[in-house]
């Protein structure tokens, strides 16, 4: 719908009533917010009697905090549980200051990192390493996991993940 005469003289007075550019639409039909704005910039009308009102409230009243309901408690299963034994931790190792630098650390010495490299106090450990490893006994028990143990795999979860590549 194009903008005749009669419909740029009801822009005109629906914008200096302070009428939102969506609101205008509304009521002229067949135009979009933005082709009101558009025209309103092309006509020249910058300046309102009354600013456009919103809709909704712009400050809505806070609400009044839910009341805390607990849960009621689950009934325990009378079936004893079977839990797999956790690996066992490592011994906490207290952290001592290592007593080799960059330029004393030698092929067969442990190279686990102590402090901060951005400060002088930083030092390698320097114990002898083990056979395997750049680590001595204690740093390679932290630095090595045991792997955990996998679950097997049942024909339902291979053909679950079988349908992703299909």
């Amino acid at each position: 719908m194009g903008w005749t005469d009669e419909r740029v003289e009801i822009l005109k007075k629906l914008w200096l009533d302070g009428l939102s550019a969506s609101q205008i639409a509304k009521q002229l039909g067949g135009v979009t917010r933005n082709a009101v704005i558009g025209k309103v910039h092309r006509l020249g009308l910058s300046g309102r009697a009354a600013p456009s009102h919103p809709s909704r409230p712009a400050f809505k009243a806070p609400r009044a905090p839910r009341p805390i309901t607990h849960a009621p408690p689950r009934p325990r299963s009378v079936e004893p549980r079977i839990h797999a034994a956790p690996a066992p931790r490592p011994a906490p190792f207290v952290e001592l200051p290592g007593t080799a630098t960059v330029l004393t650390l030698g092929a067969h010495m442990c190279k686990w990192p102590i402090g901060d490299p951005a400060t002088d106090e930083f030092t390698f450990c320097g114990r002898r390493a083990a056979n395997e490893g750049p680590y001595c006994i204690d740093h390679a028990r932290v630095a090595y996991q045991p792997p955990q143990a996998r679950k097997k795999t049942t024909a339902a979860e291979l053909a679950r993940s079988l349908r992703r590549y299909i």
